[in-house]
């Protein structure tokens, strides 16, 4: 497979030399920089040196080549503008766990109250800073906490709300969009 002065490269490596030598199962490498090393023949890659110019050539015509070089392809592309408001997206997570420490002590109620004081919280703050959306991730449990923050939500006006979506979050996340008033 390999030939003494052979030229190869080192697979997973960034170095290339040349054969001088065999050795039982091995290939004996010169490095560029004068080193001796010994590789496995799945390790190497011979160089395929084409010395051929009209093999390559024939197969390209070199006028057509030329014409491309020369005229330069016009790049189109539409950009959309986007506000740094729209971009961002408010992302609360209800679980106990990450609003707390360590919810030891705390009843079923007590949990429920927190979260349901994040979750107004957090909604006030994205409405008095005009953001367009929240996403609450309250898990899927027993749907206790997704009741009430559908309740929760119904009582605001000039807001919508749904499932988020799927794909990134799974079933335990709600999407909000707030809409903005003009006038405010």
């Amino acid at each position: 497979m390999f030939n003494i002065g052979d030229r190869v490269f080192v697979l997973d490596e960034d170095f290339s030399g040349v054969v001088v030598g065999f050795q039982k199962e091995q290939v004996i490498v010169e490095t560029e920089d004068g080193f001796m090393m010994t590789y496995f023949v799945n390790e190497l890659i011979k160089e395929q040196i084409s010395n051929d110019l009209k093999s390559f050539t024939s197969s390209h015509n070199i006028n057509q080549v030329l014409k491309e070089k020369e005229q330069p392809q016009k790049r189109s592309f539409v950009k959309e503008k986007k506000s740094r408001k729209e971009e961002f997206v408010l992302e609360v997570d209800l679980h106990i766990e990450k609003l707390v420490p360590n919810k030891r002590g705390m009843s079923n109620f007590d949990i429920l109250n927190l979260q349901m004081e994040t979750a107004k919280r957090q909604l006030d703050f994205a409405v008095r800073n005009r953001m367009p959306k929240v996403v609450f991730i309250h898990g899927v449990g027993e749907g206790v906490l997704k009741a009430e923050l559908d309740f929760l939500l119904g009582r605001y006006e000039g807001i919508s709300f749904q499932d988020a979506n799927y794909q990134k979050y799974g079933l335990g996340a709600t999407e909000v969009y707030i809409k903005q008033n003009p006038n405010r």
